[in-house]
């Protein structure tokens, strides 16, 4: 399976971001573990950088974070085509049309975010954190 993490995610897990960290550590394990195929877009690449800059109030710590990072997760090229087909998408949010455009041109399975209402128009199907935990721990039973 294939499945495309969503940034906020991401960022649930890098930051310890409460009530969302647990879950999103958990997406963390499960790609450690290479249960599933799980990727990040090169597009949240960027964005997740400049967050956990922010946050850890350092470029190279920052740095040193993307390289694990890119150690769990592939990352997808966004083209632009996925930024032109974006904007005729029936996906209202462009940053999540352009997600979408590029889960799509990859056969993704699933995105796996917290806003999954933003997906509702995606032609790939969103699903949130724990439902796909949930999903994954009762297919290895």
């Amino acid at each position: 399976m294939k499945i495309l993490v969503d940034t906020n995610i991401i960022i649930d897990a890098l930051t310890s971001r409460e009530p969302f960290r647990e879950d999103a550590e958990q997406i963390f394990l499960l790609a450690a573990n290479q249960i599933e195929d799980m990727y990040i877009t090169a597009s949240s690449a960027t964005d997740i950088y400049y967050l956990v800059r922010k946050h850890l109030h350092s470029a190279e710590k920052a740095k040193s974070v993307m390289a694990k990072l890119y150690e769990l997760f592939y990352i997808l090229d966004v083209t632009s085509t996925d930024c032109q087909e974006a904007l005729s998408s029936e996906v209202d949010d462009y940053e999540d049309a352009v997600i979408s455009c590029c889960a799509c041109r990859n056969h993704i399975d699933y995105i796996v975010t917290r806003n999954i209402k933003d997906y509702e128009k995606s032609k790939i199907q969103a699903i949130l954190p724990d439902g796909f935990i949930n999903m994954i721990t009762q297919d290895e039973r």
